[in-house]
């Protein structure tokens, strides 16, 4: 555990890109794992108010019939306020006032005063707004993010898993099984993978979150497959791997002991990518009414958004809150693949990395010139 522990403080420090990526990524699982808790309203709850004074409400009111300078005065001093319920607004009014109003005049200030919770501006209720049926949009993008991660992180999962069976196995098995693997990857390639997408959940219908997570990952490995047959190629003759087959270690073994570990960070990489494109693909096969409407996820919100015409009527952050968060994920993404290429690939030395690299290689000088002291002495 401590090895593990040291590994990955090794990883992260001086890697800033990896550092800012895993905050990222780390923040919104966060979220997701305690949404109840930190979402100020539930995913589809309605804003409570039905009654709002405002400076519309006040010149409404101004003049008209039974209207006293008492029930002016306490109407604007209770401008901003909100009410849930009819009586108890009406009975504040009269208690500030002390003055029991007539029921004529009762109607028509709660008449005015009736408020429509419906693309409410961001506000200190509502940090980024209201959408078009009064539900909060931080809560939403919150509980959101529960499903648009887990599709995301179930589809890289699936698509790692199997990129890794087809790709490991063909490198070491050879022969026919090798041709056999990489004529299903090829087919897989050949075929435009969006279209194929947009096929099979047109197919399912109204696909949902899980639906949405099989496809993406069964139709989104052929790539990783090929990149990791290509560098298990040039491990396969290595001779930690003859000397396995040689103490006659089963050939699983071989490829899940031997063979894998030495290209973790592929694999990593390789569910990394297919994680941001996840997000992006369901996000966007959402967007165009092809998942499950009444599941809050960043995709529906955009549906949502652009069915309420949230950009026409003025409602910008309705559109734009599931829009930059997507992005936000998948900067973090992309910053967390970033950082794990400069750790595993000697070509990205250059740059703010360097440092990193020459103080990973000025310890393994000195580890060497250690254990040749060592050696010579025992010697």
């Amino acid at each position: 555990m401590s090895r593990f522990l040291e590994s990955i403080i090794r990883f992260f420090k001086g890697n800033s890109p990896a550092v800012i990526g895993a905050t990222i990524i780390g923040t919104f699982v966060l979220l997701a794992v305690f949404a109840p808790l930190i979402a100020p309203y539930g995913a589809l709850e309605r804003d409570p108010i039905k009654y709002k004074i405002t400076d519309e409400t006040l010149e409404k009111l101004a003049g008209i019939e039974g209207m006293s300078a008492e029930i002016e005065a306490t109407l604007a001093a209770l401008k901003g306020h909100g009410f849930e319920d009819k009586h108890e607004f009406l009975r504040t009014i009269e208690t500030q006032t002390g003055t029991e109003i007539p029921l004529p005049l009762q109607k028509r200030i709660a008449g005015y005063s009736r408020h429509d919770p419906g693309h409410e501006p961001p506000s200190r209720r509502h940090w980024l707004g209201t959408t078009r049926a009064g539900q909060d949009v931080l809560s939403q993008l919150i509980y959101g993010a529960r499903i648009s991660l887990l599709v995301g992180f179930g589809a890289g999962l699936i698509g790692t898993v199997i990129a890794v069976l087809m790709g490991v196995t063909a490198a070491y098995m050879g022969g026919k099984v090798d041709e056999l693997l990489v004529f299903m990857m090829n087919v897989v390639l050949v075929i435009p993978n969006l279209p194929l997408i947009l096929v099979l959940a047109a197919f399912l219908g109204e696909a949902g979150p899980h639906s949405i997570a099989i496809i993406i990952g069964v139709t989104s490995w052929a790539w990783g497959a090929r990149v990791l047959r290509s560098q298990t190629l040039s491990i396969r003759k290595r001779e930690f791997i003859t000397a396995a087959e040689a103490i006659g270690e089963s050939k699983w073994r071989i490829i899940v002991v031997e063979m894998v570990p030495n290209v973790i960070n592929l694999i990593a990489g390789q569910f990394v990518g297919t994680t941001l494109y996840a997000v992006l693909a369901e996000a966007g096969l959402e967007f165009i009414g092809l998942g499950d409407p009444s599941v809050v996820t960043w995709g529906t919100m955009l549906l949502w958004a652009q069915n309420n015409s949230a950009l026409i009527v003025g409602a910008w952050w309705e559109m734009l809150a599931p829009a930059i968060t997507i992005s936000i994920f998948g900067g973090g993404l992309a910053l967390l693949n970033m950082g794990m290429d400069y750790v595993s690939n000697p070509q990205l030395k250059g740059g703010g990395n360097m440092g990193l690299w020459k103080k990973r290689y000025n310890e393994i000088q000195q580890k060497r010139l250690a254990k040749a002291r060592n050696d010579k002495e025992l010697a």
